[in-house]
C-alpha cells in the first residue's frame, strides 16, 4: 500500500496512467467507436456525400466530427484505428526487444569472463550502427527476397503473381514487417547492458550460491533467480520505449523510408495543407493537428508511466 501511495501521490503518474489507459480503451473499442466499412475495411475510410474528384479536405462542419483529409478520408476513423495500430506496434517492438535483451544480458553476465566480454562487445557493435541505415538495408533485403520468392510490390502495395499456390516462404515474408524487425534488432542493446550490469552483482548473492550448491542448472538459475531480480530497470525502459517506437514509426512513415503508421500516413496526407490562405496554419487544422496530438500524448503517456513504474520499483523512493 505504501508503494502504491508513492505512485499515486505524483500527478505526473496519474496523468501518464490516464493517457495510457485512454489509448488502450480506444484501441480495444475501435470497432464500436468507429465501425469499419464492411465493403472497404481499414483505417482509411472515405466519407460519403462528396464528389470523388473533390480532393480538398472538408472541415468538421461539413464532415463531422473531425472533417476529412484530402481524398475524403475520415480523420476521426483514422485517428481511432490508428490508436490500435500504435498500441500493437509499440508493444510488439518494445516487449520483443526487452525479452531478447534481458535474456542476452543475463546469460552474458552469468557466464562472465571472456564470453561476457565477447557478447557485450557484440551489443556495443549494434549500438554503433545507425538505425536509419538498418531500416533502409533491411527494407531492401526484404523487398528483394519477397520478389525472388514470387511476390510483387506495386507502389508499396503487396501483391501475388497468379502463378499458382503461394509458397510458405512467401507467406512468411508477407507476415514480416521490415520496420518492426529492424527496430527490434537495434533496440535490445540497452536492455542487455542494464541487465548485464545488475547480474554482475546479483550472481554473487547467497541465494544464487545456494542454488548452485543444490545442483540447479545455469538456465534454471538465470530464469528463476537472475532475471526476476534484475528486471526492474528494463521494465521502466520498456514502458518508455512503447511510446518512442510509435513516434519513430510515424517519423519513418512521414519521410517515406518505411513504416505503415496510420498516424504517420495521416500527416503525409495533410502535409500540403498545413499552411492555409494568408499563411494561417490553423485554417486546415484538422488535417495535421489531431494526428500530431495523438502522437504527442501517446509518447508522453508512456514516458510518464515509465517514470511512475520507476517510483513503484525504487526501494529507496519517498
Amino acid at each position: 500500500m505504501r508503494t502504491l501511495r508513492r505512485f499515486f501521490i505524483h500527478w505526473q503518474n496519474w496523468f501518464g496512467l490516464t493517457l495510457v489507459l485512454f489509448f488502450i480503451v480506444v484501441a480495444f473499442a475501435a470497432p464500436q467507436i468507429s465501425p469499419n466499412d464492411p465493403i472497404n475495411p481499414g483505417p482509411f475510410q472515405q466519407v460519403k456525400g462528396f464528389r470523388a474528384s473533390d480532393l480538398s479536405p472538408k472541415n468538421p462542419e461539413q464532415a463531422p466530427p473531425l472533417g476529412t483529409l484530402p481524398g475524403r478520408i475520415s480523420v476521426f476513423h483514422a485517428l481511432i484505428w490508428g490508436s490500435r495500430d500504435a498500441l500493437l506496434f509499440g508493444l510488439e517492438v518494445a516487449l520483443s526487444a526487452a525479452i531478447f535483451g534481458i535474456f542476452y544480458g543475463a546469460v552474458a553476465g552469468y557466464a562472465g569472463g571472456w564470453l561476457n566480454g565477447l557478447l557485450m562487445r557484440i551489443s556495443d557493435a549494434f549500438l554503433t550502427f545507425p538505425v536509419i541505415a538498418g531500416v533502409v538495408l533491411l527494407r531492401q533485403l526484404w523487398q528483394l527476397s519477397f520478389e525472388a520468392a514470387g511476390g510483387a510490390i506495386y507502389n508499396g502495395i503487396i501483391a501475388f503473381e497468379p502463378t499458382g499456390e503461394i509458397s510458405p516462404l512467401l507467406r512468411l515474408l508477407e507476415w514480416i514487417n521490415p520496420l518492426t524487425l529492424t527496430l527490434i534488432l537495434f533496440s535490445w542493446m540497452p536492455y542487455a547492458r542494464l541487465t548485464n550490469s545488475m547480474v554482475a552483482t546479483i550472481k554473487q548473492a547467497e541465494f544464487i550460491q545456494a542454488g548452485r550448491a543444490l545442483g540447479a542448472s545455469p538456465m534454471h538459475i538465470i530464469l528463476r533467480h537472475i532475471i526476476p531480480n534484475s528486471i526492474s530497470p528494463s521494465v521502466v525502459l520498456a514502458a518508455r520505449d512503447v511510446g518512442s517506437m510509435v513516434i519513430l514509426q510515424a517519423t519513418f512513415t512521414f519521410v517515406g523510408l518505411a513504416g505503415g503508421s496510420v498516424w504517420g500516413q495521416m500527416l503525409v496526407m495533410g502535409r500540403n495543407w498545413i499552411i492555409g490562405p494568408g499563411g494561417n496554419i490553423l485554417h486546415f487544422w484538422w488535417t495535421f493537428l489531431p494526428a500530431t496530438l495523438a502522437l504527442v500524448f501517446f509518447g508522453i503517456g508512456w514516458n510518464l508511466l515509465g517514470d511512475g513504474i520507476n517510483d513503484l520499483l525504487d526501494p529507496h523512493g519517498h
